[in-house]
């Protein structure tokens, strides 16, 4: 994939970028509702924009109120095929609503559990018997 872009005093650079770059672009969702009417865009971005920033194109949108998703289907598999990524949350939407047969993805991180202490004084406690309270 070649871009041509002004710099300077109207000079023309040509950069070439390959599936590496592409990588760096996501499908994801972008929330457009006001406060308690989420409602949300599906986007192609750089990975790297806010949330509210800049777009490449928009798919589709998510109405989670009414439970309506539309999406144009074959822009989307377009994007995956130059090499941009899916967003959990939106591969998991996609397959609920039946647009694709791929496996759901896990869109969260479980917690870690803390770890139980295993100190050495422990097993010696065991060992050494306790001292009854006996008063003489």
């Amino acid at each position: 994939m070649r871009l041509a872009r002004k710099v300077g005093n109207g000079l023309l650079s040509v950069a070439s970028f390959d599936k590496i770059w592409l990588t760096m672009l996501n499908v994801k969702l972008q929330r457009i509702g006001k406060r308690g009417q989420a409602y949300f865009r599906v986007v192609v971005a750089e990975h790297t924009k806010k949330p509210k920033g800049e777009v490449l194109e928009i798919l589709g949108s998510y109405d989670p109120h009414k439970k309506n998703l539309k999406v144009k289907k074959d822009r989307v598999e377009y994007w995956i095929s130059v090499g941009a990524g899916v967003s959990p949350t939106v591969n998991n939407l996609m397959v609920n609503y039946k647009q694709w047969d791929k496996p759901k993805m896990q869109s969260w991180k479980p917690k870690r559990s803390p770890k139980p202490e295993t100190s050495a004084s422990s097993p010696e406690q065991s060992a050494v018997p306790e001292a009854s309270a006996t008063t003489q």
